[in-house]
C-alpha cells in the first residue's frame, strides 16, 4: 500500500501570483515578488556569501524539477540551475483564498479554500480595540499590555522584553496576517500561564474570524532574548473536512510534523512531532523508515519563514535551502516503491522584498517517487486531491488530481 509525505517549505514561493497587486508590504504591492528566484539571483551575483558561497546549490530539489517549477511560476528561466531532464514531476500551484498567511495556504493545500474573509487589525497604534485589551488583562490578571501594534516578533521582544520582565505585562502584537500574538518570558511570566492565556482568549477572537492566537514564549535577558520552540498556535476550527480527515476516516494513520497539528486544530491527526527544523528533519527521516503503509505524513518546516523571510535575510534563507536539500538527498534513496513525497509551500516571503511580511506568490509542486514530467499550472486544492488519489481515499474537496 502506498504512503504519502506532504512537505511544506514554509514561504518558499516562486512568484507569479496573478493577484499579487492586491496584496501589500509597507504600502507597496507584492507584484514581482519571487522568493526562490530572487534568492537564486542574489547567490549568482555574489550578494549572499555570508556562511555560504556561490550560486544557489540545490542538486536534489533541482534534479526533481524545482527550478522548472520556478520558471513555470514566474516565467523567468534560471540559467545553469535547470537540469535538462528532471527526474521528478513538477508544477506551479496558485491559491484562491483571500490571504497570504499560514492557515489560508495550508487549508487550501489540504483541499479547503477559506470560505470567508479573515479579520485583520489596522496598522495603527493602538492596534486592538479596548475591549480586546481589557479581555487580555482580565484573563492574565494584569492591568496593562505592551506593544498593541503591528510588529516583527523578534523586534517586539527586543523592544519590550525588559519592560515585560519589570511589569509582567504580556507583549501583544499583530501583523498583516489574521493573528493576535502574545509574547511572554517562559520563566518570569510562565509558559503554562502564557498557553492558558492564549487558549482562553482564542475562542473570543475566533468569533471575529481571526485566524490564530499565537503563544510566543521566550527566554534570556536584556540584549539576549531568544524565542523558544514552545510556540503554540490556537487556530480557528475548520468548517469542513480536509485531507487529514479524509485519510484518517479511511482508517489510515496521519502524522503531523512541526506546526501542522496547531494549524489544523488537531483535526484528523493521530500523532504530532515538534521541534526546530533540524529536529523536524530527524522526525521526517524516522517516519520515512517507520510510517505504516497507507499513512500520510504532513510536515511544515517553518524556519525558512520565521528566521529568514521575515527578517529579510537572503544569505540565511539560501543556507537553509541548501541545508534542507542536502538532508532531502539522504531521504530520497530510502523511499519505498510506491511512496510519494511532494514538496510545496504555503505562500511566499521574499527576503529581498520591501517590508517584513509574507508575499503573495505561486508555490512549487515537486514530486519524488511518481516518475517524471510537468503537471503544469494547478490549484492549491489539487495538491490535497492528488495525495488522496495516490493513497486511494475519497477526496471531498473541489480539487482535481493531477497524477
Amino acid at each position: 500500500m502506498s504512503r504519502a509525505f506532504l512537505v511544506v517549505l514554509d514561504s518558499v514561493g516562486i512568484g507569479g501570483a496573478p493577484d499579487a497587486d492586491q496584496y501589500f508590504n509597507d504600502g507597496l504591492p507584492d507584484t514581482g515578488a519571487c522568493t526562490l528566484g530572487h534568492i537564486a539571483d542574489a547567490c549568482a551575483q555574489g550578494r549572499s556569501d555570508d556562511g555560504r558561497q556561490g550560486p544557489l546549490h540545490l542538486p536534489h530539489m533541482g534534479a526533481l524539477g524545482l527550478f522548472h517549477a520556478l520558471e513555470l511560476g514566474c516565467g523567468t528561466p534560471k540559467a545553469g540551475l535547470c537540469p535538462a531532464s528532471p527526474t521528478g514531476r513538477w508544477g506551479a500551484a496558485t491559491e484562491v483564498s483571500k490571504g497570504k498567511d499560514t492557515p489560508s495556504g495550508h487549508w487550501e493545500l489540504a483541499g479547503l479554500p477559506v470560505p470567508w474573509d479573515w479579520h485583520y487589525f489596522p496598522k495603527t497604534t493602538p492596534a486592538f480595540p479596548q475591549e480586546i485589551t481589557d479581555l487580555v488583562c482580565e484573563i492574565a490578571g494584569v492591568d496593562g499590555i505592551l506593544g498593541n501594534c503591528h510588529g516583527s516578533g523578534t523586534a517586539m521582544i527586543d523592544v519590550y522584553g525588559e519592560e515585560h520582565l519589570k511589569t509582567g505585562y504580556p507583549i501583544c502584537y499583530t501583523s498583516v496576517d489574521s493573528v493576535f500574538q502574545i509574547a511572554a518570558h517562559e520563566e518570569t511570566f510562565g509558559l503554562n500561564r502564557l498557553l492558558q492565556l492564549c487558549e482562553t482568549l482564542a475562542p473570543h477572537l475566533h468569533k471575529l474570524r481571526l485566524g490564530r492566537v499565537i503563544a510566543r514564549p521566550f527566554v534570556g535577558g536584556p540584549g539576549n532574548f531568544i524565542r523558544t520552540p514552545n510556540r503554540h498556535d490556537y487556530a480557528m476550527a475548520l468548517p469542513a473536512p480536509v485531507l487529514t480527515n479524509w485519510v484518517q476516516d479511511a482508517g489510515r494513520r496521519v502524522y503531523a510534523v512541526g506546526k501542522i497539528g496547531d494549524i489544523f486544530s488537531m483535526t484528523g491527526i493521530d500523532e504530532v512531532r515538534k521541534g526546530p527544523d533540524e529536529v523536524l528533519m530527524r522526525h521526517l527521516s524516522d517516519l520515512v523508515d517507520e510510517a505504516e503503509d497507507g499513512s500520510l505524513t504532513f510536515a511544515n518546516f517553518v524556519e525558512f519563514d520565521s528566521l529568514y523571510g521575515h527578517r529579510r535575510d537572503i544569505a540565511g534563507y539560501a543556507r537553509h535551502l541548501e541545508w534542507f536539500d542536502a538532508e532531502l538527498g539522504k531521504l530520497l534513496a530510502r523511499l519505498r516503491p510506491g511512496d510519494m513525497l511532494l514538496l510545496t509551500a504555503d505562500h511566499g516571503n521574499d527576503p529581498s522584498w520591501h517590508g517584513s511580511d509574507h508575499t503573495r506568490e505561486r508555490v512549487p509542486v515537486v514530486i519524488a517517487g511518481l516518475g517524471a514530467g510537468s503537471v503544469g499550472q494547478v490549484g492549491f486544492v489539487d495538491v490535497g486531491a492528488s495525495i488522496a488519489a495516490h493513497l486511494g481515499v475519497p477526496s471531498q474537496g473541489p480539487g482535481k488530481s493531477f497524477l
